[in-house]
């Protein structure tokens, strides 16, 4: 059995399908899972010892300049590589144009995809063969993939332990090691305060307050800032300034050798942004920030994952903008977070 699995971006919505591999070889030994991703996300996925073939894709770039030598040159060599694999079934996780796409050139009599309720694009529903509704029970995204997957193999996931595996280098480990033994002996906390839409992120001055706390709280600790761009990195590096010691701000790296960092510290703060669902995916404790999004839906799970919403009404509306995404931003206070460290730690987290 060759099965295909397209889910080719973004970085948190790859991290919610990883349980499918788990899945798939528990109920299938002996099976072949390949996966089409996107070229700046091959890092996530590279050496994952259940993908037997990674297709890296520049899907953004095709849609740009679909006439293009390249692109035409591009789209042919994947045709040939897909076709070459004689696939048994796809499963088409993205449900775009471009996944849409992606599933045409496989040349697969079976094509598994969402229902029209799901997806994000509707013309996704011309390429796949057949659509997998959801039951009442799946409401989280990661569920919700498990569900198009499992139904083919007549074996429902819910009971099973299923497992994320994101592989990193004795080098990335090492680089790790590295910068940690350059810190204070205490906890090592990590701030992501990025996000991919205004009304998923926090306010300025609360994260200042939050590292400040922190730090009053665990006078040995270290408070980390990551970053994506420019714009976070003038950001971040102000929010250390103003923090003083025990702040700092990380160097550029790999997403490899990131993913070393988020296994050795000892907790990640951040709203629904894929760097925290990275974290929670490789067993770091996070705290995640929810106000536009829908935590129950995308949020990370377990045990050491603790959601904090915004307490308004209109939370989880799933808007881009919003007049009223100043007061939102505040809603969500430096005690809340405070208090779900205490969780966390089970200590008093009053200042």
């Amino acid at each position: 059995m060759r099965v295909l699995i397209v889910k080719m971006s973004a970085l948190a919505d790859i991290v919610h399908a990883l349980p499918l591999l788990s899945y798939l070889h528990q109920v299938s030994p002996g099976i072949q899972v390949d996966w089409v991703v996107e070229e700046p996300l091959r890092e996530l996925l590279a050496g994952n010892s259940l993908i037997a073939m990674l297709h890296t894709v520049r899907g953004n770039a095709w849609l740009k300049a679909p006439l293009s030598g390249v692109t035409r040159r591009e789209l042919a060599e994947l045709k040939g590589r897909l076709r070459e694999r004689k696939y048994d079934v796809v499963f088409d996780l993205q449900g775009s144009l471009k996944s849409g796409l992606v599933d045409k050139l496989t040349h697969c009599a079976k094509i598994i995809g969402f229902p029209s309720d799901l997806l994000p694009k509707k013309i996704n529903l011309l390429f796949t063969t057949r659509q997998i509704p959801s039951r009442s029970v799946d409401s989280h995204v990661t569920d919700q993939c498990l569900r198009v997957v499992s139904v083919p193999y007549g074996r429902d996931f819910r009971g099973m332990t299923l497992t994320s595996e994101i592989r990193t280098s004795p080098e990335d480990d090492s680089g790790a090691e590295v910068l940690l033994s350059t810190l204070a002996d205490g906890l090592v906390f990590l701030c992501h305060c990025g996000a991919g839409a205004e009304t998923k992120l926090w306010y300025d001055e609360g994260w200042v307050s939050l590292g400040k706390s922190l730090l009053a709280l665990y006078p040995d600790s270290t408070l980390l800032f990551s970053w994506e761009s420019d714009s976070e990195w003038e950001k971040v590096t102000g929010f250390a300034a103003l923090i003083g010691r025990g702040a700092r701000v990380l160097e550029r790296s790999s997403l490899k050798g990131f993913t070393a960092l988020l296994k050795k510290v000892d907790l990640v703060i951040g709203g629904d942004s894929g760097p925290v669902h990275l974290a929670a995916a490789v067993g770091t404790p996070t705290i995640s920030l929810y106000r536009s999004s829908d935590g129950s839906r995308s949020g990370p799970r377990g045990e050491h994952q603790l959601i904090v919403k915004a307490p308004l009404p209109c939370t989880a509306c799933l808007r881009t903008h919003c007049d009223k995404d100043p007061d939102c931003r505040r809603s969500i206070t430096v005690g809340m977070i405070l208090t779900a460290v205490g969780k966390l730690y089970g200590i008093n987290t009053t200042l």
